[in-house]
C-alpha cells in the first residue's frame, strides 16, 4: 500500500510540473507578443486603459501580474487606489482616477476603478442611493467622451465562483504568505455575496455598451484566467512587430584603467549565508 500510494505521489506531482511547464511556455510566449504590443503603443503614441473588476479573491491581482512582469513600468502604470482622503470625497467623484489617465504611449491599469462605486461603496452603504444612481446613468456617457477622445478602453470583469472563492479566503487566513491580502472588505464581502452578485448585474446591464463593453473572464483556473485574458488583450489592441536595429555591446574603455575592484574591499558587504 505504501508503495502504491507513493507511485501516486510521484505521478501527481509529475502531472503538476507538466502543467506548470506548459504554462510557463504559453505565458513566455504571450508575453513576448505583449513586448512587441509595448514597443507599437509608444511609436504610435497609443493611450491603453484597462479595467479590472471582480469579486475579491477573483485574481485581479495575479492576472496584472502577469500582464506587467516583463513590459516597461514606465510604459504599463499600475493604479490601485486606496479608500478616497476627506479632500478626495469633496471632488467630483472620477476626478482621483482622471490624474491617473495615460498620456500618449501609456497603458494605464486599473486594478479596481471608478466602479467601486457601483460595487463596494454601493453594497456597504459608503454612498448614497442617489449616488449610485447618478454615477450609472454616468459612466456610460464618461466612457464615451474617453474612447471619442482617442483613448482605447478595456475593461475585464473576473468571475469567481462561491467554492473558489471561499477555498482561496480560506488559504489567506490560513497562509501567513497570503495574509497580508485579506483587507477589511473580505470577509464582509463574503457573507454579502448576493447583495455583490445584484451589484454586478445592475452594473453591467447599465455600463455594457457598444463603445465601452464588458469582457467576462472566468477566474476559477487562476492560471488559464490569466493566459486568456492576455491573448484577449493581444487582440484588442491591432499592433504590428517593429523592427529592431541590431545591437552590439561595445568593450570596455581601458581610459582612466585602475583597480576598481580592489577599491570596493574596504566597503561594507551585507553578510552571505545563501
Amino acid at each position: 500500500m505504501g508503495k502504491e500510494k507513493d507511485k501516486r505521489d510521484v505521478g501527481k506531482k509529475a502531472e503538476k510540473k507538466a502543467k506548470r511547464k506548459a504554462y510557463d511556455k504559453a505565458l513566455r510566449k504571450l508575453q513576448v507578443e505583449l513586448c512587441h504590443m509595448q514597443a507599437w503603443v509608444k511609436h504610435k503614441g497609443l493611450r491603453v486603459i484597462i479595467v479590472f473588476e471582480g469579486r475579491d479573491g477573483a485574481g485581479k491581482g495575479g492576472t496584472i501580474r502577469a500582464i506587467t512582469e516583463r513590459v516597461s513600468p514606465r510604459v504599463f502604470r499600475v493604479i490601485a487606489l486606496p479608500a478616497p482622503s476627506d479632500r478626495e470625497k469633496s471632488q467630483m467623484y472620477l476626478q482621483r482616477y482622471m490624474q491617473h489617465f495615460p498620456a500618449a504611449g501609456e497603458v494605464v491599469i486599473f486594478d479596481r476603478s471608478w466602479y467601486n462605486r457601483a460595487g463596494v461603496e454601493h453594497v456597504m452603504g459608503f454612498c448614497t442611493e442617489d449616488q449610485y444612481r447618478r454615477f450609472l446613468e454616468n459612466a456610460p456617457e464618461f466612457e464615451r467622451y474617453m474612447t471619442t477622445g482617442n483613448i482605447i478602453l478595456i475593461k475585464y470583469w473576473l468571475e469567481v465562483s462561491n467554492d473558489e472563492q471561499g477555498k482561496r479566503f480560506e488559504a489567506r487566513i490560513e497562509d501567513p504568505m497570503r495574509q497580508w491580502k485579506l483587507s477589511v472588505m473580505d470577509l464582509p464581502s463574503r457573507e454579502k455575496w448576493f447583495e455583490y452578485s445584484k451589484a454586478r448585474d445592475r452594473m453591467l446591464d447599465a455600463t455594457d455598451s457598444r463603445h465601452a463593453p464588458w469582457h467576462i473572464v472566468r477566474s476559477d483556473n487562476k492560471k488559464s484566467a490569466r493566459l486568456n485574458v492576455i491573448s484577449h488583450l493581444l487582440g484588442q489592441i491591432p499592433y504590428k512587430k517593429l523592427p529592431v536595429d541590431k545591437i552590439k555591446l561595445p568593450k570596455r574603455s581601458k581610459k582612466h584603467k585602475y583597480d576598481d575592484e580592489k577599491t570596493m574591499l574596504k566597503r561594507k558587504f551585507i553578510p552571505e549565508p545563501f
